[in-house]
């Protein structure tokens, strides 16, 4: 992942619900396997190794993140551990066949979040986070991207 799309999802995470942090998690682990199946086809095996560790860490917080009060959420659990097993597997014998299946898996899962997520009007997780506004005004190269509050007490209330 570039340092670019890192802080750009450190920006949507500091301004989403949680609906919009599942699909983002979703997002980050199709990212990571898609470059741990670039690193096997370039045999770069630290490489394949290390982004089939960010994929798990991405569903080990899924999986976390579960709310066992409603039925679904042992179904989505069923699914996760299928795709640990998958990642396990591709990571044990360096395959890309396991990680097909997990981008199949977890491509679906995305796909029924992010219509979840349009239809989720719930406010930000984080409440006391910087307001970005984007598009505000143009550097020579770059779009400028402005914050509101700079000197207030972020992430936790004090």
């Amino acid at each position: 992942m570039t340092d670019e799309l890192k802080k750009e999802y450190t920006l949507r995470i500091s301004q989403a619900n949680k609906t919009t942090l599942i699909v983002i998690l979703y997002e980050m682990l199709l990212i990571y396997v898609d470059e741990a199946k670039k690193a096997l086809a370039e045999d770069e095996e630290k490489r394949f190794q290390e982004e089939i560790r960010k994929a798990r860490g991405c569903l080990k917080e899924l999986m976390n993140s579960l709310n066992f009060d409603y039925a679904l959420a042992g179904n989505l659990l069923s699914l996760y551990v299928y795709v640990s097993k998958e990642l396990v597997d591709a990571s044990l014998h360096k395959k890309a066949e396991p990680l097909e299946h997990v981008i199949g898996v977890i491509g679906e899962l995305y796909t029924a979040y992010v219509q979840l997520a349009e239809q989720d009007t719930s406010p930000p997780v984080m409440g006391n986070s910087q307001t970005v506004y984007a598009g505000l005004t143009y550097g020579r190269s770059q779009l400028t991207e402005s914050m509101a509050d700079q000197g207030a007490s972020r992430g936790f209330w004090a």
